[in-house]
């Protein structure tokens, strides 16, 4: 039997907050959508052109993409393509590609996903004077 592999990894910036509904089981699915940019040369210039990626995640992760991203959050992203077909009201034929996700790191500091502007708002690391055990 023959190898193959179906496996993507993103780095980009919600353009949306993300949009969680739930199966008729209870079960929560995040769609998330994900801009990517790509340098390209327009005539002398250098320009950039935008990639709009369709982001699926379930279960547990999907609960988390809803408590902990919003529209603008950086993150990598790791899943799997999938193509899946259906047909709208007026009984045409259509089609879509997403990306099912594995997993979905946030890549903002807490900071930055709470709203804050720089690290000022980090917790301070802990003092190591008084709480050596030996």
């Amino acid at each position: 039997m023959a190898r193959s592999l179906n496996k993507v990894m993103l780095i980009g910036n919600l353009g949306a907050d993300p949009e969680i509904r739930y199966t008729n089981d209870g079960t929560p699915v995040a769609t998330l959508n994900v801009a990517t940019h790509r340098a390209v040369k327009q005539g002398e210039e250098w320009g950039e052109e935008t990639e709009w990626h369709r982001v699926v995640a379930w279960r547990r992760l999907a609960e988390i993409c809803g408590e902990y991203l919003s529209k603008g959050s950086k993150v990598y992203v790791e899943g799997k393509l999938r193509t899946r077909s259906w047909e709208d009201n007026d009984g045409n034929k259509r089609w879509t590609t997403e990306v099912i996700a594995r997993d979905i790191i946030m890549l903002d500091s807490r900071a930055e996903r709470q709203g804050g502007a720089g690290t000022d708002l980090e917790p301070p690391p802990p003092s190591m004077e008084d709480d050596v055990p030996f």
